[in-house]
């Protein structure tokens, strides 16, 4: 009985990838989490320091970076 995401039978968890798996996988959070910040803001404040919305500066930018690392890592998934 073998284990699919054991990679090759190296034993490794999801192969000789699991960096750029974590990349993906980081890189898309912080994507979608700055856009629905940007897109859908919280309807209720939970503390008094707490912004009505996120700076659309700040998250435009930060969305731009995880899009980056999701995209470079998901070409390098699909190359090798």
């Amino acid at each position: 009985m073998s284990v699919a995401l054991l990679a090759d039978g190296s034993g490794a968890f999801l192969g000789d990838n699991l960096i750029v798996w974590l990349l993906l996988a980081l890189g898309a959070a912080l994507f979608a989490g700055n856009v629905l910040a940007i897109v859908r803001p919280p309807a209720l404040r939970r503390d008094e320091g707490d912004l009505a919305q996120a700076p659309r500066g700040r998250s435009a930018l930060m969305a731009l970076i995880g899009f980056v690392v999701a995209v470079i890592a998901l070409v390098s998934l699909i190359t090798r």
